[in-house]
């Protein structure tokens, strides 16, 4: 038997109605649909989320088949930067097709716009949902991989893991347009195998009957595969559960090493301990035993960055994950949310405020003819002071070109106020009038001459100059044209003033 083509991608549906399980996913996605048949819905983009292989990316290009669309599609392989992005996607999301029918944009491993490969890809993303007149479809494994503004902007539709009962009619069919004879219980053994993931249950299936057609229950080869435990299920083992052991072995598979790990139960244990235990002292037991054990945790962690010895990485996952389990005196009862860590929103905040401030420093540096390192550490607090000052806070952010984040930044305001609003607006008032003046500087003055008006001076206009002298041996300087043309040429000139020059802070 020849095999030409791969099975998952032979087999792929090609209408949401072939979309083995998530039927609820699907009715959503349709809904969403509908709402694009009448207009343009309030939420312009979904998040198709969940593990691989479970069907997302093909019920995207079978929504695109249903309906009839042009699919645009950006994923992993190809570079996803801003410009990228908005040059293919944004183009896309403004313009109709020939036809008349809609463009549907898909946009697959959303949550994996990391490094400088695709630098600025999911603020561009967000720009373009903002402002698209068509469907964007983004798929992501983990939803917590994208940005918390791309979350916002889109609707979510959650995609779960096909069940093999579900499995067993979609592979069966695959064996009758095969030709293949399956024996009884190898399509439930791949089914059940391939832990919810229908792409690898159809891979295995081509693999069992490469060169075969007949397969049976011994002809299999393969074990169930190792699934990647969610944070949140780990988390719900360690905060909820009393078997120490068993939720150490969850986090063996979890994709996430011990120094993210010890973030995550840093974060939601005060929240979790934080009702019951005994506070007759102020302090819940609880919540000091559960840090007791991540402070050598964190020891070890310490240990390993400064040692490079990796190998106690096993201590510190014991300690942390053992540790917060053994801590509690009893499971707390009601639902609690859990968070991400904040401490990594804050270094991103970090982050920001550091490329505003290398920003602002190195305009300063321009203005001022000096290194950006010496305008950051040296001269931005003068500047800042300048900012606080009625009489010379326009002028510095006309100087600066400040916008009103780097106006609250300057001043320290933890928010844009009336004030600042108000330097803003005037500053930029006079950025355009200087804006406007500079072209008719370059523009050449019309001499009136005759009754025409010269737009370009040449050689012939110049007067011929002679010398003469007189008595006292001063030169004199006299021209063939009469007197009056020689004041008006003086008097154009007076009128020419050389622009003003640049402001530096020494001129304040």
């Amino acid at each position: 038997m020849t095999i030409s083509i791969e099975w998952a991608e032979k087999y792929r549906p090609h209408s949401l109605s072939e979309v083995v399980g998530n039927k609820k996913a699907v009715d959503e996605l349709r809904t969403w649909v509908g709402e694009w048949l009448h207009g343009v819905p309030k939420k312009r983009a979904v998040i198709l989320q969940g593990q691989a292989g479970i069907g997302k990316t093909s019920a995207a290009h079978a929504l695109a088949k249903d309906y009839g669309w042009e699919v645009i599609e950006l994923n992993a392989s190809d570079q996803r930067t801003a410009s990228v992005i908005e040059r293919i996607a944004g183009s896309a999301s403004k313009m109709r097709t020939l036809s008349g029918t809609k463009r549907l944009i898909i946009l697959d491993e959303a949550d994996n716009l990391h490094g400088t490969t695709d630098r600025g890809g999911a603020r561009a993303i967000g720009d373009i949902i903002k402002k698209t007149n068509q469907p964007i479809v983004l798929i992501a494994n983990d939803l917590y991989g994208l940005t918390s503004t791309l979350r916002t902007l889109c609707q979510e539709i959650k995609f779960h893991a096909v069940q093999s009962r579900s499995m067993v009619p979609a592979l069966k069919n695959i064996c009758r347009n095969e030709g293949i004879m399956c024996g009884v219980g190898v399509i439930e053994n791949i089914a059940e195998n391939a832990g919810g993931d229908m792409r690898s249950a159809v891979n295995d299936l081509q693999a069992v009957a490469l060169g075969r057609n007949e397969i049976n229950i011994e002809d299999i080869a393969t074990s169930p595969r190792d699934t990647k435990e969610s944070i949140f299920k780990v988390l719900a083992m360690i905060f909820r559960g009393t078997d120490a052991q068993k939720a150490l072995d969850a986090t063996y598979g979890l994709d996430e090493n011990p120094e993210d790990l010890v973030h995550w139960i840093d974060e939601n244990l005060p929240v979790q301990y934080g009702t019951g235990g005994n506070n007759n002292i102020g302090i819940d037991v609880d919540i000091s035993n559960g840090f007791e054990y991540l402070s050598h945790a964190d020891m070890y962690l310490g240990r390993v960055k400064k040692r490079q010895n990796y190998r106690m990485w096993r201590y510190a996952g014991v300690l942390m994950t053992c540790g917060a389990v053994v801590a509690k005196t009893h499971v707390h009862d009601g639902f609690t949310r859990y968070q991400p860590p904040s401490f990594w929103r804050r270094l991103g905040q970090l982050r920001a405020k550091r490329n505003m401030r290398d920003n602002i420093a190195s305009r300063i540096g321009e203005h001022c003819y000096e290194s950006m390192r010496y305008a950051r550490t040296d001269l931005t607090s003068m500047y800042s002071l300048m900012l606080k000052n009625e009489q010379y806070a326009i002028d510095t952010a006309v100087n600066l070109n400040l916008n009103l984040d780097e106006l609250a930044y300057m001043t320290g305001s933890k928010r844009v106020t009336k004030k600042l609003q108000g330097i803003f607006d005037q500053a930029q008032s006079i950025i355009a009038e200087t804006a406007s003046g500079d072209v008719e500087f370059f523009a050449a003055p019309a001499v009136a001459r005759s009754g025409k008006s010269d737009s370009q001076v040449s050689f012939d206009s110049i007067p011929n100059i002679t010398e003469t002298s007189d008595s006292t041996g001063t030169t004199i300087a006299a021209t063939k044209n009469d007197k009056k043309e020689t004041a008006a040429k003086v008097s154009v000139s007076k009128k020419r003033r050389p622009d003003k020059p640049q402001k530096t802070l020494f001129d304040f």
